[in-house]
């Protein structure tokens, strides 16, 4: 959520940062000002009548001491008191439209995101190896087809389309590529592992950004009587993990807080069939190995390179050529001020494939959630969150398959993965 003061004070420089986006965001702010200062003004007004009602019942308390008649001062009491009422309908009423409204306003873009309308806009930060030479590349799926790694049809049986079902060596890769993850990060560098629930109150969605904007792309439950959801599958670690510290006050000396955790995640909106959507590119249920860092927000652009590096040093312990891009400010995510993608190069695909996200929100998500740290001067700030996939196991999952195809349509594995798996190849 973005800041009223900020709002308030530079209106014209929050609606030229918000254009570089796209969209019409920009034209809210207008509507946001004058619900401030319908509530401002009603708050005014209402602290006025409250001195005034002060006043007229201490002369009430005066006349009935001395036996003098209090009605027409006690109608005036009640007169203002309806006032009083007025002004805290008028005020409640301009708060929650406001609130509306800036929880459907993104974040603004950091001034050195570069600018773009979408994603051929976005630069390519540095590249790590180089692209395996593979002649007649095979696709993911008809190797793991070919080796029973993988199976769409008997997911498509029990759930639909949009999901996998992996089994028998496939199964052990996913769960040795979970572990391998997880090992790196808590440690290596220095992360929390936490085991988090899976469903999410509603409250916390709109925390981190998800809600109310991308409601129809969650699994939502429990609708309250007017249908609307109370309850979400979790749709990224992401949300759950960052909302360990909602409504929250952390001493400054506690930041920052690393934590890393696995958990399925759940999103109906899986694309458009075709090629670039065959096997498990784009599915509607899948693992992911998340980092979420709570820092001090003098750091938190610093910790976003770190962040990001850690990110990468997975592929890179793997042994998997990958590049790093920036997002332009047309390609940003919603609660996003800045955001590097990290993208695995997939021979049968031939192109590269988005693993990780690694994004600074700076104190966007903090207001929404209530995340404060109480710094040296004893004041209370608002902390800066951050999050990156370290990674999405599907498409990590196609470049292990893709990157490591043999010729006889075996697959070899990245040595670091060999003690999780237990073999150094597939066949």
């Amino acid at each position: 959520m973005l800041d009223i003061r900020e709002i308030r004070d530079n209106p014209d420089a929050v609606r030229a940062r918000l254009k570089t986006r796209g969209g019409d965001h920009w034209s809210l702010i207008d509507e946001v000002l004058a619900c401030d200062e319908t509530r401002r003004r009603a708050e005014t007004d209402k602290q006025k009548l409250q001195s005034e009602r002060k006043q007229t019942s201490r002369q009430i308390g005066m006349l009935k001491s001395k036996g003098g008649d209090t009605a027409a001062i006690e109608a005036e009491v009640r007169a203002i008191n309806e006032k009083i009422a007025a002004l805290d309908s008028e005020s409640e009423q301009a708060t929650g439209r406001q609130n509306e409204l800036l929880l459907n306003i993104p974040n603004l873009p950091h001034e050195g995101c570069p600018v773009g309308e979408d994603e051929e806009a976005n630069p390519v930060v540095r590249e790590w190896g180089e692209k395996p030479a593979i002649d007649g590349a095979r696709d993911h799926l008809e190797l793991a087809e070919a080796l029973g790694l993988i199976s769409i049809d008997d997911a498509t049986r029990i759930s639909g389309s949009g999901f996998a079902v992996y089994r028998g060596a496939g199964a052990r890769l996913e769960r040795a590529l979970i572990a391998f993850l997880l090992d790196l990060q808590s440690g290596e560098h220095g992360y929390e592992e936490v085991n988090v629930p899976h469903v999410i109150r509603r409250e916390c969605m709109e925390g981190t950004g998800q809600l109310p904007k991308f409601e129809d792309d969650m699994y939502g439950t429990d609708p309250d009587e007017a249908g609307c959801n109370q309850m979400f599958l979790a749709p990224t670690a992401e949300v759950p993990v960052t909302n360990l510290y909602r409504d929250t006050l952390l001493a400054e000396a506690e930041l920052p807080k690393k934590l890393c955790a696995h958990t399925p995640c759940f999103r109906r909106e899986a694309g458009s069939a075709g090629r670039d959507n065959r096997g498990i590119i784009r599915v509607h249920q899948f693992d992911k190995v998340e980092l979420v860092q709570v820092v001090h927000p003098d750091h938190s652009f610093e910790v976003l390179e770190e962040l990001t590096g850690h990110a990468e040093a997975a592929l890179q312990k793997l042994g998997l050529h990958h590049r790093t891009i920036e997002l332009c400010t047309g390609d940003l995510g919603f609660s996003a001020t800045r955001t590097y993608d990290i993208e695995v190069w997939a021979p049968g695909q031939g192109k590269y494939l988005e693993v990780s996200s690694c994004s600074n929100f700076a104190d966007y998500q903090a207001r929404r959630m209530k995340l404060r740290f109480k710094d040296g001067e004893g004041k209370n700030r608002f902390c800066h969150t951050l999050n990156g996939s370290g990674t999405a196991l599907p498409r990590l999952y196609v470049a292990v398959l893709e990157q490591g195809q043999q010729p006889d349509g075996s697959i070899r594995l990245p040595e670091a993965l060999v003690p999780y798996f237990g073999a150094a190849e597939i066949r």
